[in-house]
């Protein structure tokens, strides 16, 4: 069942890319306006540059030096969420559709990128904040480039605040994004509810304090988020960054939110998109579907797909009933800015 109809656009399933010759390693990454880009070349780099496939070990991938150092960053953090020994076996807790294809994607174009000499991973703290709260070295944004100048979109994954289930519920909505020629941000935060809205937060500061040296538009960006990173981008959109630490950054055009039992309408939302499935057994599509309804009265755009017989986590919702929302997803928000 859907509220609202679309195009159907079917998402373009990216091939396997090749690395180069060259990859990028970081000497010291922990400070974005000093550090220097450093390709290294040679037998290591040579023998890491194979592309990795479902047969891929995930604590290979981890490990890889065209990652260094924030590799490990990559999967969970926190034990007992994951299982899986490979890229194709890979599982995660309370998530269901996950696509073999679409992780391997996800993991080769990050190291195309990397091997090209572009940074894929920035820090959000400082060393010295790293240093007097070792929990925030496993922060950070992953990006996925899109076109120089184009807008931006911070993901956050689900995880229900236990941990972060990013190769799932925000990597591969990042790859989607960024070949669209959005610039796609992943963020890596630390899994409780207000550190996590801290960390966002303090994601969308440093994407506006650093946009010109990463070549994007902070104007009009977007909140992205699955399960509990729904709640985040919903509750940084509504209360703002100077709710959680940061001084006043400027509001998302539009939040998009995936399966979230959120009910609250504070009369400040953003515009939001909102999808789940009807057999989702942990966020109830009846929530979602009447905390659209309070914003639409309130006199703010919003729009819900209810996706027949979908559990929780389905992701991408490639070959489901969901197929193609995260297009649908992307106009209304263009259409916001």
């Amino acid at each position: 069942m859907r509220e609202r109809s679309g195009d159907g656009m079917r998402l373009f399933v990216c091939g396997i890319i090749a690395a180069a010759a060259a990859m990028l390693c970081f000497g010291s990454c922990l400070s974005f306006a000093r550090e220097a880009e450093n390709i290294q070349t040679g037998t290591d780099a040579e023998e890491e540059m194979s592309v990795f496939s479902a047969e891929s070990r995930v604590e290979d991938v981890a490990r890889a030096l065209l990652f260094a150092p924030y590799g490990r960053l990559l999967f969970p953090v926190q034990s007992g969420y994951m299982d899986g020994d490979t890229l194709g076996s890979l599982r995660l807790a309370w998530y269901s559709h996950i696509s073999p294809a679409r992780t391997v994607a996800v993991v080769n174009r990050l190291a195309a990128d990397a091997a090209a000499g572009h940074r894929i991973f920035y820090p959000i703290y400082t060393e010295e904040e790293m240093r007097r709260d070792p929990a925030k070295r496993d922060t950070g944004l992953f990006f996925f480039r899109g076109r120089t100048g184009a807008p931006v979109a911070v993901v956050s994954a689900g995880g229900g605040f236990a941990y972060v289930g990013a190769m799932q519920d925000s990597f591969p909505h990042a790859l989607v994004l960024s070949e669209r020629g959005v610039n796609a941000f992943a963020l890596i935060y630390r899994p409780r509810a207000q550190t996590a809205c801290e960390d966002l937060s303090r994601a969308v500061a440093f994407l506006h304090e650093h946009a010109a040296e990463l070549g994007v538009d902070m104007r009009g960006y977007s909140l992205w988020g699955g399960s509990a990173g729904a709640r985040m981008a919903a509750w940084v959109g509504s209360h703002g960054t100077e709710a959680f630490g940061q001084r006043s950054y400027p509001r998302p055009a539009a939040v998009i939110m995936l399966y979230t039992d959120l009910s609250e309408v504070y009369g400040t939302e953003p515009p939001t998109y909102s999808c789940v499935g009807t057999a989702d057994g942990i966020a109830s599509w009846q929530t979602m579907q009447r905390r659209t309804q309070a914003i639409r009265r309130n006199g703010q755009a919003a729009e819900i797909e209810v996706f027949e017989g979908l559990p929780h986590g389905f992701g991408l919702g490639e070959g489901t009933a969901a197929e193609g929302w995260l297009n649908r997803a992307a106009d209304f928000w263009i259409a916001q800015r």
